[in-house]
């Protein structure tokens, strides 16, 4: 009898460290991942007032939210404190950049932004560690010394270039270009750092665009596609 109660107290304590093990790999697989939304827009008084970027933003906001993640926000022109930025970047899985396209590149405001916050995370070594290369090993390139590996990177923009402009070798500006390619050095930033870096999102010809509502509409579905979720 004595050896049938221990036999069955043995099996209990078992069950329930298998239940708790279960119960705590659950918790670990459904952590909810974190998400950096970065909105680069400056405003100019009755040319550009931002209402497109924040459409953009706002739904990138209310699509991770549907996916469980955590968000974190910069809004650029409202200010920022470096070290939290670089705390933001630490933090998120997956950063977006919210931005206009003004002369063909960013505002100056998130040119700004990238030289205080990546010059900040370099002296203290936490996106990277040097460029990659090293006089012992010739063999490590140039770009390789990021530490930010298993990140995302998304680069979302509005245009006033239509989108026949690009991918086009007919076209004099960007010579069969894409758009991902005309910004290239935006991502860049993020790619020497470890990022992987995935296709951009567009909104082209902004102000004769009769398709803003739709490209809001799919935007979410690009999302989750982009990312995989």
């Amino acid at each position: 009898m004595k050896i049938k109660i221990i036999f069955l107290t043995l099996i209990t304590l078992l069950s329930i460290g298998t239940k708790t093990i279960a119960q705590t790999t659950t918790k670990e697989v459904i952590k909810p991942k974190t998400v950096l939304l970065i909105n680069a827009h400056l405003t100019y008084p009755g040319l550009s007032e931002g209402k497109l970027n924040k459409a953009f933003y706002d739904k990138a906001r209310e699509f991770f939210l549907s996916q469980n993640f955590k968000v974190l926000e910069t809004k650029i022109e409202a200010g920022y404190n470096v070290d939290e930025e670089v705390e933001k970047h630490m933090q998120a899985d997956i950063i977006v950049l919210q931005t206009p396209v003004n002369w063909e590149n960013t505002p100056w405001i998130y040119k700004k932004y990238v030289d205080e916050v990546f010059t900040s995370a370099m002296r203290s070594q936490k996106f990277l560690s040097g460029d990659g290369r090293s006089e012992k090993d010739p063999a490590k390139q140039y770009g390789t010394g990021g530490k930010m590996q298993g990140k995302k990177f998304l680069l979302s923009a509005t245009w006033n270039a239509p989108e026949e402009s690009f991918n086009n070798q007919k076209q004099p500006l960007w010579k069969g270009k894409s758009a991902d390619d005309a910004l290239f050095n935006v991502a860049a930033n993020y790619l020497f750092v470890g990022f992987t870096v995935v296709p951009g999102h567009y909104c082209y010809d902004v102000f004769h665009n009769k398709h803003i509502k739709e490209d809001l509409e799919n935007y979410p579905a690009y999302l989750k596609k982009v990312f995989k979720l």
